[in-house]
């Protein structure tokens, strides 16, 4: 067996940031409950993140969004 070839099997594949393999491994099988709950707390964790970093950097903008919500909330009618 040539060098090139035994050097390359003893490397490790390297690992895709992505996850573009289980993609593909996630259209093959359907995906469970447990997974999709995970994935949706991690997508809102990261919202959540996202929106207290937007409110730090414009503190104006977001104390004008709050009242607005406030306001919504004191004509709603339920």
């Amino acid at each position: 067996m040539p060098d090139g070839e035994q050097g390359k099997r003893d490397q490790p594949e390297p690992q895709d940031t992505h996850g573009s393999r289980d993609t593909l491994d996630a259209l093959d099988a359907p995906e469970t409950d447990a997974e999709r709950r995970r994935r949706r707390a991690q997508f809102l964790r990261e919202l959540h993140e996202a929106k207290a970093l937007r409110d730090r950097v414009q503190p104006r903008r977001a104390r004008a969004a709050r009242m607005r919500q406030a306001m919504r909330m004191r004509t709603f009618r339920w």
